[in-house]
């Protein structure tokens, strides 16, 4: 496995990225809102990651569909997942409706990508939002305080 630490700020100390790089890239909180990232553009990756900790938030990453659809066969959840558009393996579009598919209905998926073109696409294949790039703060702090609002009302 080839791994490399990115120090770019006191707030994203010691990212490590793999080959098979999903990682945690926050402090486990009990019931912090659990987040995945699938994102290869590593940049575009640690910006997200930095306002997701910012938010006390526990995020995981994969690099491309592939491997978040592997981590759903693991059994892994999450409260909301995050998708580039155009990735390796499968596009963001395409894995969620492959997700869906599969019977996750209590995820909530974001598509996040800088062609607007991108909003049809990913709404079409069953997400809940789409969110050009960049993110603002301010508009993935209201998309977590709905997750964690429902995710309080379940349970």
């Amino acid at each position: 496995m080839v791994c490399f630490i990115l120090r770019c700020c006191k707030a994203m100390k010691n990212l490590c990225f793999g080959c098979n790089s999903f990682f945690m890239a926050s402090k486990k909180l009990g019931s912090a809102t659990r987040a995945l990232v699938v994102e290869d553009i590593k940049v575009d990756c640690v910006i997200l990651l930095r306002m997701l900790r910012k938010l006390n938030c526990e995020a995981t990453v994969a690099d491309n569909g592939k491997e978040f659809v592997d981590l759903f066969l693991e059994g892994k959840t999450f409260d909301i997942v995050f998708f580039d558009k155009d990735m390796p393996l499968m596009t963001g579009p395409e894995v969620v409706t492959k997700i869906r598919s599969m019977g996750a209905t209590e995820v909530k998926m974001v598509g996040v990508s800088a062609d607007y073109g991108g909003m049809e696409a990913f709404m079409s294949a069953g997400a809940d939002m789409f969110v050009p790039k960049p993110m603002k703060l301010e508009t993935l702090d209201s998309m977590l305080q709905e997750v964690i609002g429902k995710k309080n009302m379940s349970g």
